[in-house]
């Protein structure tokens, strides 16, 4: 048989109540470490929302930094657009600083000649009023030689209407006379003899009349021609003088 080895319950009892201190020992920093892992998160939750934060705030700082960056490069590039322009500026002032000088020359240059012109021109005007003066002058003697010709002429024309207005009255007076004889001895026919010859042929006053009517309507014809002929002269006549009073 086996002999059994001796326990030593003292020193099981002392481990075992030292292992149960050793557990709630652990227990307790169990708690605390949980507690502090607790703490931990939550400061690392802090942490990440103000990284998050600060990250949100680099790229805000960031924009605004490339913000500022394009206004200096901006404010750099009107500064050196300013300066060109300045120059630009400057060299277009001397430009027109020599081209109103030029200028001021060439309108010297164009007074000289404007007066000279002037001049020349006045010359050619005092010889052109001295032409037109003597033109007109032959211009008047000859609308004057027209009138008193127009004038002769218009009295040739009223002579020859008066002699034909005479003329006309004569012939008119002469076939009353022949239409009244004529019709008196035409009046003395008998009765019968005039019956036949109106039945054989128109009445003699009747063919008395017509030719004394187309003898009126030609004298009137001839007369009315004379009148426009007369008043062709003195419009004519009229116009030379207005003309020459012009």
């Amino acid at each position: 048989m086996k002999k059994h080895s001796a326990v030593d319950l003292t020193k099981l009892v002392k481990d075992f109540i030292h292992l149960e201190n050793k557990i709630t020992e652990m227990k307790g920093e169990n708690s605390t470490l949980e507690v502090q892992l607790d703490e931990t998160g939550r400061l690392l939750k802090l942490a990440q929302n103000k990284e998050k934060l600060l990250i949100e705030e680099r790229h805000g700082l960031l924009e605004s930094v490339k913000g500022l960056q394009n206004t200096i490069q901006q404010q750099c590039d009107l500064r050196a657009e300013n300066e060109r322009l300045k120059n630009a500026a400057l060299q277009m002032k001397k430009e027109n600083e020599a081209q109103l000088e030029e200028s001021k020359i060439r309108i010297q240059r164009l007074t000289e000649e404007m007066k000279a012109l002037q001049e020349g021109h006045q010359r050619e005007l005092e010889n052109c009023d001295k032409e037109t003066q003597r033109k007109l002058n032959a211009k008047d003697t000859e609308l004057k030689v027209a009138h008193e010709r127009y004038e002769c002429t218009l009295e040739e024309m009223r002579r020859q209407m008066t002699e034909k207005e005479k003329e006309k009255q004569s012939q008119i007076i002469k076939l009353q006379m022949e239409f009244g004889a004529k019709l008196a001895r035409a009046q003395s026919m008998s009765a019968k003899t005039q019956t036949q010859t109106q039945a054989s042929a128109p009445r003699p006053q009747n063919i008395f009349k017509r030719k004394l009517q187309f003898i009126q309507e030609e004298k009137n014809k001839e007369i009315e021609a004379l009148r426009q002929r007369v008043r062709e002269l003195e419009h004519h006549s009229l116009h030379g003088l207005k003309r020459r009073r012009n």
